[in-house]
């Protein structure tokens, strides 16, 4: 057992509070990494808003990045030492998801309150996503971890655990979006650009940004959208149809709010599908015409970390960035240290950031 600094959080709502807490020494199959960059998600926002539910005290962060520094009987394919992403994604390898290839919904629960946190008193601190990574160090299970290049910075590393894969994931993987489709993306936040980055790299013909601010579609075109409209205007789905000659093939949600996916489909052409990528808090519900969407042959296709394979996918998108072909440098808004992560948090809350990193060390 070693005592470490966590960023953690006592009361939905409130900011979390620095303070020391004890981290268990990995069990079979688990792996200690020293974190060294974690960024700011909008799901660890949530989660401190209560929104997504869990108990307190909990440690968020889930898109990090480090150095391995302790191994649990059994690990096999990494050691002392290996450069990592370190993700939410705990797959046990023998549900039928993870037989199917689908680790991104194993179907083994996980209880973080059974986690390897706890208070300096011995009371269980919940490991929110199995990660906890607003932390010195994390326990996580073998399954979420991915090697990575000892010269990859840890904090382009540390985008790629989450919002990279997400995003790209979510368009290249989960949409299936094939070469000559149009594409609308909404939302161009950090999930947002990279799912702009994904259609591009699918071959998509069109990929049209949606965002209430200009400054952000400005943006999006950096990363590869091919027009942009502004969600101000009345009825913004028909300025898309208006660009594209019709609906979209695939529409990707990238932002966590309830309206948006009541007017997705909206954008959709017959036969298109609307990919659910960003998750509104849990007491929201939207609505849509079953009878139109049936007619029209549409659908909803849920994407879960981009549907990806951390041990697949990480690689392939590392090796994309090397080449040039995957702006992730260009996503970090700004840096900050351990103990200014609540003024990170309060920035990401305003919208603007694309992500926002805590450099540990």
């Amino acid at each position: 057992m070693q005592t470490i600094k966590a960023a953690v959080c006592h009361e939905h709502g409130k900011p979390l509070i620095i303070e020391e807490i004890r981290l268990a020494e990995p069990k079979m199959g688990e792996v200690m990494v020293e974190v060294d960059a974690v960024a700011i998600c909008h799901s660890d926002i949530s989660f401190q808003q209560g929104g997504f539910g869990g108990p307190v005290p909990a440690v968020f962060g889930h898109e990090a990045a480090g150095r391995v520094i302790g191994l649990g009987e059994g690990v096999q394919g990494v050691a002392i030492g290996d450069h990592v992403c370190v993700t939410l994604i705990r797959a046990c390898g023998h549900c039928i998801s993870c037989g199917s290839g689908q680790p991104t919904i194993c179907e083994t629960p996980y209880d973080g309150s059974k986690g390897p946190l706890s208070t300096i008193d011995g009371a269980p601190v919940y490991q929110a996503m199995a990660s906890g990574a607003f932390a010195e160090k994390v326990v996580v299970d073998q399954s979420q971890i991915c090697k990575i290049p000892a010269d990859l910075s840890k904090e382009v590393a540390a985008l790629i655990s989450c919002g990279v894969i997400t995003g790209v994931g979510a368009a290249a993987l989960a949409a299936d979006i094939r070469v000559g489709q149009d594409v609308v993306v909404i939302g161009a936040g950090g999930v947002g650009l990279n799912a702009i980055q994904g259609a591009v790299i699918a071959g998509a013909r069109r990929v049209v940004a949606v965002d209430m601010l200009d400054e952000k579609l400005e943006i999006a075109r950096e990363f590869g959208a091919t027009d942009v409209v502004s969600a101000t205007g009345e009825k913004p789905w028909k300025a898309v149809k208006n660009i594209l000659g019709r609906g979209a093939d695939a529409v990707l949600v990238t932002v966590g709010v309830d309206a948006v996916y009541t007017q997705a489909p909206q954008y959709l052409a017959a036969g298109g599908h609307v990919v659910m990528v960003g998750m509104p808090h849990g007491d929201k519900t939207a609505s849509y015409s079953p009878l139109i969407m049936a007619n029209q042959g549409q659908g909803f296709i849920g994407s879960k970390m981009g549907d990806v394979v951390i041990k697949r996918d990480i690689p392939w998108i590392v090796d994309l960035y090397h080449q040039g072909r995957l702006k992730l440098d260009e996503l970090i808004s700004g840096r900050y240290s351990f103990d200014q992560i609540n003024e990170a948090i309060e920035n990401t809350k305003t919208g603007t950031a694309r992500r926002n990193v805590i450099v540990m060390r």
